[in-house]
Parts: structure tokens; sequence; C-alpha cells
């Protein structure tokens, strides 16, 4: 790392920091649909695999956050690249754990750091079609990971009122202040280690499917309030 970039580690990442803070405390979340879903895994030794589209992450990582306040154990995947660096910060500043890399690498070894974070009791949270898209494609790196561990996938879906989006693959949504917004955690979706690689895209399109379903309740939601 050049004396450069530690210098704007070290004056920026307290600021981004704060602005992130203080944006997503003003969002005003109306509905949390489905939030009994992650109850069994929150303050206790069950592990599982929270997924949402790349586009949410501002929401999806904000609601991560709040179950890391309550006992969550979770682990983000991040980009290796040196983009992942400033989220990497970020994420360990909130208590969780990170792995440089992507769900979407099966090399052996990004799935033994994701394989061991599980058996620590970590649950590994992806942005499910990232990093690089398609955008609202589930890649099948995340549902192999949770076959390797047998854990369940829990898909989330959300949406704002209001928002930016930025022009770039995922169009990636940064909800305006005091924008209201709804979230939808769908049923933990199994993948058993014994499942053969062959029936893994069956449960691929279920799990698209699922946080698509789960991102147009949100939408739903909103529209009835």
């Amino acid at each position: 790392m050049t004396p450069a970039r530690r210098l704007y580690y070290f004056l920026g990442l307290p600021v981004l920091r704060g602005l992130i803070r203080l944006l997503t405390s003003t969002y005003r979340i109306d509905t949390v649909i489905g939030a009994e879903n992650i109850e069994p895994f929150i303050g206790d030794d069950a592990v599982c695999a929270p997924a949402y589209w790349h586009q949410h992450h501002v929401i999806g990582s904000t609601l991560i956050r709040s179950w890391i306040q309550r006992g969550f154990k979770a682990c983000f995947l991040v980009s290796g690249s040196v983009d992942g660096d400033v989220p990497e910060r970020v994420a360990r500043a909130w208590g969780a754990e990170v792995i440089r890399g992507s769900a979407n690498q099966s090399g052996a070894l990004a799935l033994r750091d994701q394989q061991r974070m599980m058996k620590d009791g970590y649950s590994i949270v992806t942005t499910a079609d990232g990093p690089r898209g398609p955008k609202y494609e589930f890649k099948p790196g995340t549902v192999l990971m949770a076959r390797i561990a047998g854990v369940p996938i829990i898909p989330i879906g959300c949406a704002a009122e209001r928002a930016w989006y930025l022009s770039r693959w995922d169009d990636f949504m940064i909800p305006k202040p005091f924008s209201r917004v709804a979230i939808a955690i769908g049923e933990p979706i199994p993948v058993p280690r014994d499942i053969a690689l062959d029936d893994l895209e069956p449960v691929r399109q279920h799990v698209q499917a699922a946080v698509m379903s789960l991102m147009t309740d949100s939408e739903n939601a909103l529209k009835a309030d």
C-alpha cells in the first residue's frame, strides 16, 4: 500500500463511515417481511448464507449490521481487488469478519476459507450476482459454498421509495435520505451436503426466483402503505 493510499484511508475512512451511518440512520424501514426467518441464526451457533443482489448492498449491509449488533456472526465476501479495501475496513469496524475474493471463485483456496469460517460459526454474506453481473443472475458459487457446509441460503429482497441509481452494470441503488424502505427475508432454502452437483442448477434457479419474488414483495409493500 502506497503512502498516499495510507493517508487516504487514515483521513477518508472515518469520514466515509460517518456519512454511511448518517445516511442510513435517516431511512424509515416501514416493513420487514419474514423477520422471523433469521431469528434461529442470531446469537446461536446456527450458520446460514444470507444473499441479496449487488444493487441492494446499501440496504442489505445495513440489515446485516443490525443483526451483528444482536449477536449474528457475519462474514462478508469482499472483492480481492484494491476496490475492496474500503468495504473490508468498514465491515470489520462493524464487527464482521471478511474473506477477500468471490463466491463465484470455485478454487480450493476460496472454498477452504469459506468452509473454515462457517465451521467457526460465521454465516457468509454474499451479493450473489456480483461482482460483475449480469444483474439479477444468482451465481452458482454461493450455492456450491452452501452445499459444502450443508447450510441453508437466506434470500433477501428490498426496495426503497426514493433512490439514486448509479450508471454501472448493477444500477447500484443508494436510497435517498429519509426514504421509506421495505425488506423481505425469505425462508431458509436448504442445500444438503449430499446433493449431487448435477442437481445444483435447480437449486440455483429456485434461490434466484426467491430473491426476485422478495424484491417484488418489498416493492408492493411500499406501494400499499
